[in-house]
């Protein structure tokens, strides 16, 4: 079944998974949010989480800027 939970993957990451899907260092994760310009995160105790949905956002948005500053320079 496809809604089975066990095989989803987790709605809230750690900065070490987040990193992980990002492929990029966990220092670049904490630089990132010391600049306040990574994917959106929060602290639920001593922790840095990061909701999975935020994480993809923060990918669609790169990609776009990305897009939209070539585009701009081949004008």
């Amino acid at each position: 079944m496809s809604d089975d939970p066990a095989s989803r993957e987790p709605e809230l990451l750690t900065i070490t998974e987040a990193a992980e899907l990002l492929r990029a260092p966990v220092a670049t994760l904490r630089y990132w949010r010391h600049l306040g310009t990574g994917p959106r995160s929060f602290r639920l105790g001593r922790r840095v989480l990061y909701r999975s949905d935020d994480l993809r956002s923060w990918i669609d948005a790169q990609r776009d800027d990305q897009a939209s500053a070539a585009a701009g320079v081949r004008r």
